[in-house]
């Protein structure tokens, strides 16, 4: 197998880079993590249905294998009474994401994201969460990951701490830092993060203080995720952007899922009743030509994601991963398949139930 080329060199080249990420909605979906921690311990009670999800993800086009250490830091096993367990869970994940890497000729990245303890009025705070992010970071790098992504920050400090201690116990590997923006728009009408920083600000700082590839996350559809990716690339910023959304249609209404309400019942749908909001694959397909269009290079779809969304994504931007192979003709279909089809099948049918009554 041929080297793998490396994140910076591939998008420095103008190459685009897909990532599946999606983890914790896709196993509590399936049963395997409970909702309100979300605390990944699947990795330690199911790590063959982790490998499995890897490869469905790779086999769907995504070129990053990342690690499902989303949430699994000291402050959430310490939620659930599992700290014995932090160690353990951080090196198998990696573990499991650097093999499926290395058998798929992928790269392999370590993920540290919002830990939740953020706390401000707390004057060891930010030596608390550097403690935390160091652990994973240092792990990280002992697993092989080839570049560390540190995801979904609501809090712009926070997100600085995480860049910060990346640079520091990092060992020198690249890094792509993405806010999950909330509803939180300033005088201007810009949105800006819940310590009150403005998005294009936010980007300018994050890229001068050394992120690699910065943008957003989570919380936020393509329809409310692009908008502001493309004023964040007319800012000025020369780092790579990245725009991961939820495949879920958030509107102007309703910018973030949490908001979105059942037209049905009129209940706040999330996190469990999310289902009536799902994006359909066009809604993946355009958010991916918007992307192209802009000039977003690192692109993936975060909570909410399965294979065929991934799929999607990378053919919007003209790749046929081994997916496609199933990917729909609906000339063939019985009922909506092109004329010829269809009356070949109805055909068939009408002279198969003749047969019968004979």
């Amino acid at each position: 197998m041929a080297p793998v080329v490396g994140l910076l060199e591939r998008l420095n080249k103008g190459e685009k880079v897909v990532v599946a990420e999606g983890y914790l909605f896709n196993f509590e979906k399936r049963c395997y993590l409970k909702a309100g921690p979300y605390v990944p311990t699947v990795v330690l009670e199911h790590p063959d249905l982790v490998k499995q999800l890897h490869e469905e993800f790779v086999r769907a086009g995504s070129d990053v294998v990342l690690a499902f250490t989303y949430y699994g830091n000291r402050q959430k096993m310490n939620l659930i009474d599992r700290a014995q367990d932090l160690e353990e869970l951080n090196r198998s994940a990696l573990r499991i994401a650097r093999k499926c890497a290395d058998e798929t000729g992928t790269l392999m990245a370590g993920n540290i994201s919002n830990t939740n303890a953020y706390n401000p009025a707390d004057p060891n705070n930010r030596e608390n969460l550097k403690g935390i992010f160091k652990e994973q970071i240092q792990w990280a790098v002992e697993e092989g990951a080839d570049f560390i992504v540190a995801e979904t920050f609501m809090v712009f400090d926070e997100a600085m701490i995480a860049l910060e201690s990346i640079k520091e116990y990092g060992q020198g590997l690249p890094c792509v830092v993405t806010l999950a923006l909330m509803h939180n728009p300033a005088e201007d009408g810009e949105e800006r993060t819940v310590d009150g920083v403005k998005v294009t600000e936010a980007m300018k700082r994050l890229e001068a203080s050394g992120a690699d590839v910065i943008g957003l996350n989570c919380v936020r559809g393509p329809e409310t995720t692009v908008g502001i990716m493309e004023k964040v690339k007319k800012s000025g910023v020369k780092a790579h952007l990245a725009a991961v959304p939820v495949p879920y249609r958030t509107n102007e209404k309703a910018p973030i899922f949490m908001l979105l309400k059942d037209p049905k019942t009129g209940k706040r749908v999330f996190p469990l009743n999310l289902d009536c909001f799902m994006c359909t694959t066009d809604d993946i397909f355009e958010f991916g030509r918007r992307c192209d269009e802009i000039g977003i290079s690192y692109i993936g779809v975060c909570c909410g994601n399965t294979a065929h969304y991934t799929r999607t994504l990378c053919e919007s931007i003209g790749r046929t991963p081994p997916a496609s192979k199933y990917s729909p003709n609906m000339n063939l279909h019985c009922v909506f398949g092109d004329e010829d089809h269809t009356h070949k099948y109805r055909k068939e049918q009408s002279e198969k139930l003749q047969r019968q009554k004979e």
